[in-house]
């Protein structure tokens, strides 16, 4: 994910991260005091965890913070096929023979930009140990492969995030990793803030987005009854996009949510007849 451009930076070509520095501010609302927590852990540069459910505004939160503390920000979204060389960089053929060139972990601590990695525990292990000297007082990233250690820019910061509602026991963090972090707990925002942010994002009237949003409180009364998760506010928020089209209610919180949560017939009929009971037939 690339943030959009500083036009001011990009114009003066001087800044290496100019295409990750966000210029309009991110729409966030805060659920609690985690704005304030987050900007202590930075005058630190501590590492950090973002844990939380799918959709519950981890990102956003942290392009957020970015933009507030005028720093780049380098967004990875972690899968089982990335490698260490993925985050740190390799080597590769160009016009002018072999050259290396950094990986997006790379810049950020060379360069001074936040680091954010989403869904660390999906990477490998053995790809996530590279993170451990950024993680301590030491603050390196060896370049094997390139024989260099590149110390840390003092702006630099690693935030990582992950969904524990998902995670399995094979692809649990380790404590040697998951100690050298701070956390901060996210879950879904209470009613009325989550009906401002759907309201705001979707585009559509408060009362459409309160419904909504009694809506995904009654589904995620389900989780472990049938359900993995709830509905997340981004799928409020698709939904609402959907309606304010002119999309049925019906057809459109089928589309978003019901179908994107299950497969199981049983469970497809209950959440119609939740969003029947809200939304009418």
């Amino acid at each position: 994910m690339m943030n959009a451009k500083d036009p001011l930076h990009a114009a003066r070509g001087d800044d290496p991260l100019a295409e990750y520095r966000t210029a309009k501010e991110p729409f966030y609302r805060p659920a609690r005091n985690e704005i304030a927590l987050y900007e202590q852990a930075y005058r630190h540069r501590m590492p950090l965890i973002l844990k939380g459910p799918t959709g519950c505004g981890k990102t956003r939160f942290v392009e957020r913070m970015a933009w507030a503390l005028q720093r780049p920000l380098i967004t990875l979204a972690c899968n089982e096929d990335m490698t260490a060389s993925d985050l740190v960089g390799r080597y590769l053929l160009d016009a002018h023979g072999t050259a290396w060139h950094d990986g997006p972990l790379t810049m950020a601590v060379r360069y001074g930009a936040i680091c954010y990695l989403d869904e660390v525990v999906e990477a490998r292990q053995d790809t996530t140990v590279v993170i451990h000297p950024l993680t301590d007082a030491r603050r390196v990233l060896p370049l094997d492969k390139k024989g260099e250690v590149v110390h840390a820019h003092p702006d630099f910061q690693l935030v990582v995030s992950y969904n524990p509602g998902y995670q399995s026991s094979a692809k649990d963090m380790k404590p040697s990793t998951r100690q050298r972090f701070a956390a901060l707990e996210f879950d879904y925002p209470d009613a009325a803030t989550e009906t401002d942010i759907v309201a705001h994002e979707a585009g559509v009237e408060p009362a459409l987005a309160e419904r909504l949003v009694a809506l995904a409180h009654s589904t995620r009364a389900l989780k472990h009854h049938g359900l993995d998760e709830g509905a997340s506010t981004r799928m409020l928020i698709y939904a609402g996009l959907l309606i304010r089209d002119g999309v049925s209610p019906a057809d459109s919180c089928d589309m978003t949510i019901t179908q994107a949560l299950t497969d199981d017939p049983d469970t497809t009929e209950a959440l119609k007849k939740l969003v029947q009971a809200k939304f009418g037939s």
